[in-house]
């Protein structure tokens, strides 16, 4: 498998297309280019993954239909806070705001399939969605920033020797 920082340019020379991406842990990373055109890893979340998740959601709602909003947006939130504090690494923000999206979605169909005279309207909706979900956002730092704090001119006690420990006082 080919991929990395020069992996677009060798298969560009060798006449082939994109480099492969690759899943790992309910991620699919893709060789990038940011903004200033360096080689940058994409990450996103695989959708069967997330498909499955929303599955699950959708069969968890109309198992308790008939529940009150506040009760589903309890759930909701529990469900959708747990899925953006794995999920909302860089590059990711587009799949965080689609699955937001999905649940209101899956949301909506339920509440109108409570009643035939149901008028849920998408302005209802996007109350309701501000009001019981968390808004996507990316909840982890980059790793170049994650690695800074661990640089030792950044420690507390970066310079110093450090202690040790005889035993019997010498």
């Amino acid at each position: 498998m080919e991929f990395g920082r020069f992996a677009a340019e060798r298969r560009k020379q060798r006449g082939l297309g994109k480099p492969e991406t690759f899943n790992f842990l309910g991620f699919t990373f893709i060789c990038g280019k940011a903004r200033n055109g360096r080689f940058l890893v994409q990450r996103k979340s695989r959708r069967d993954r997330m498909r499955v998740k929303l599955e699950e959601v959708g069969k968890e709602l109309r198992r308790c239909m008939h529940a009150g909003i506040a009760d589903h947006g309890r759930w909701l939130r529990q469900v959708v806070k747990g899925y953006f504090n794995y999920h909302a690494v860089p590059t990711n923000y587009h799949s965080l705001e689609a699955f937001h999206h999905h649940i209101l979605e899956i949301w909506r169909r339920v509440l109108k399939r409570r009643s035939q005279k149901d008028h849920t309207t998408w302005d209802v909706m996007t109350r309701l969605g501000d009001q019981w979900l968390p808004k996507p956002r990316i909840l982890h730092p980059w790793p170049t920033e994650r690695f800074i704090a661990k640089h030792p001119r950044r420690e507390p006690y970066a310079g110093k020797p450090p202690v040790r420990f005889c035993a019997g006082g010498a």
